[in-house]
């Protein structure tokens, strides 16, 4: 597998990412996670919408809450559009914390059983076996049309940016 050595930093630690990266234009990889209820979900079980999949290090730390609080807020403002957030926390800890949060507009999903989504958008931490925070947009037909790898994991991402592409996408 594929390592990025030094493309994320934590606390301006550097970082390796384990996995390809991404590039707008490709296609989209395919991944099974974990639902809340433990079925699976894939990159297929949307198809025909288009996605906003965000990868998180863990929801119970505050940037990670603060984003996947904007991204539900902001995704209620959305039609045909499927959010996901992706984190390796179990999917009990994130039905815990959508409940808590008010959650309801986005699907938190796990890739905790093996790091299937990690690996395949290259966001897996090697020293940490967490997501580092990336955002993807994919249109409808798999393709990949928007991309940011946050480089401090502590930073939040370009929201605007993430928006603006997700809202070009629905368009199309």
């Amino acid at each position: 597998m594929e390592e990025r050595k030094g493309a994320a930093t934590f606390k301006g630690n550097p970082l390796t990412l384990v996995g390809p990266e991404v590039k707008v234009g490709q296609k989209a990889p395919e991944f099974s996670v974990l639902a809340g209820d433990l079925s699976p979900v894939t990159l297929a079980s949307s198809k025909g919408k288009t996605r906003l999949i965000i990868s998180v290090p863990s929801l119970d730390t505050p940037v990670c809450d603060a984003e996947t609080r904007r991204f539900n807020e902001e995704a209620a403002k959305l039609s045909g559009v499927e959010v996901l957030v992706v984190s390796v926390d179990l999917p009990f800890a994130q039905g815990r914390f959508c409940q808590t949060a008010g959650i309801k507009n986005l699907k938190t999903v796990s890739d905790h059983r093996d790091t299937s989504f990690a690996q395949a958008y290259g966001t897996l931490i090697k020293e940490l076996r967490l997501e580092s925070r990336a955002i993807f947009v994919v249109d409808p037909s798999d393709k990949v049309s928007y991309v940011e790898y946050v480089k401090e994991v502590t930073s939040h991402p370009n929201y605007d940016a993430a928006l603006n592409a997700l809202k070009q996408g629905v368009r199309a």
